[in-house]
Parts: C-alpha cells; structure tokens; sequence
C-alpha cells in the first residue's frame, strides 16, 4: 500500500499535472483546491501521510488551511511552497517532500539509478 499525498492548490489542473509528472513515485495523490475539499479529503482517508501546499493561495487562506489541517489531524506533517521558485518549483519540491519524509531510503536509492 502505497502512502497517501494530499496537495492542495490554486487550480485543479495544477495539482493534477503534478500527480501526472510524478507518476513513477510509489505514492497516491489527492488533491484540494478550497476550504471544503480540504476538509474532505482529511475526513474520509486516514491514511494521508502529509500534506503539501503550493504557493499559488492567498496567505489568509493559506493560515486557514493550516489551522484547519492541525486541528483535524495533528498527526499529519504540512510542507508549504516557497513562492520565490514560482509555478516550475512545485514539482521539484513535491518530489523532495516525498523522496525525504515517505519513502523508504531503498526506494529513494533506486530512483536516483
């Protein structure tokens, strides 16, 4: 069973361009775009290992989300995007997130061959 991602974002086809570029990550990604989606997502699948934020929301809303994560589930780590590396960095940065804290130095050592 592979870990569960949960990226939350701006725009839709965003967060699923991301999953599409990262498909040879042992990994299984959700996506959140708003308040409710978000809530959601942390509700209906516990097994979510952690949560990555892109760059593109509003800071009041990324606070929101924040808060809203750590109440629902304080288990759970929040990896937020710088916005100085713009649009290009949010897969590099997702692929870090991921290769550092979910996966197994086995699997992150056969990526790199």
């Amino acid at each position: 069973m592979h870990p569960v991602v949960l990226l939350i974002g701006r725009l839709p086809h965003v967060i699923g361009n991301v999953a599409l570029q990262l498909d040879h990550l042992p990994i299984e990604w959700l996506g959140a775009h708003d308040h409710a989606e978000v809530v959601r997502q942390l509700e209906s699948e516990p097994r979510i290992a952690c949560v990555i934020m892109g760059a593109g929301l509003d800071d009041d809303i990324r606070g929101d989300l924040i808060g809203i994560i750590a109440s629902l589930r304080p288990d759970v780590c929040i990896h937020l995007k710088d916005r100085t590396s713009g649009p290009d960095g949010l897969v590099p940065f997702v692929e870090r997130v991921v290769q550092q804290e979910l996966l197994p130095q086995s699997d992150r050592m056969a990526m790199t061959v």
